[in-house]
């Protein structure tokens, strides 16, 4: 396995996919990463030289923000939100969807699992015997 940016990238994969491995890298920036160090995509890992994956670390320490920092940054603007108040911080502190996204129904995801509420679990209309 090569390790980039302090992750073991899988080496029975193609470059392209195994770099996706690294937070902060999808498929748009691994591509372009394997082009300025001029890489073939289509290589496995394993068939790697060492100057080859000395290119991409060098390219990756020098343009892209991946891992650690990258992680801290998230975190830092999550909670500059939060303490500044705004309605995505307000959002982002009670769990919830942060993007518009409906919470009448779907969203147990961010939710978490059902909680049981009193007087639920009679229909409108119907009346009490």
């Amino acid at each position: 396995m090569a390790r980039i940016a302090g992750v073991d990238i899988p080496k029975d994969k193609r470059v392209e996919i195994s770099l996706q491995y690294i937070y902060g890298i999808g498929p748009a920036s691994s591509r372009r990463i394997l082009s300025s160090s001029g890489v073939n995509p289509d290589t496995k890992v394993k068939d790697l030289s060492e100057q080859e994956v000395s290119r991409i670390r060098e390219v990756i320490d020098k343009e892209y923000k991946v891992e650690g920092g990258l992680r801290k940054e998230v975190n830092l603007n999550i909670k500059r939100l939060i303490e500044i108040g705004s309605y995505r911080g307000l959002r982002h502190r009670r769990g919830l969807p942060v993007r518009g996204q409906r919470t009448r129904t779907n969203a147990r995801t961010k939710r978490g699992l059902r909680k049981t509420v009193a007087g639920r679990g009679q229909r409108r209309g119907t009346t009490k015997k």
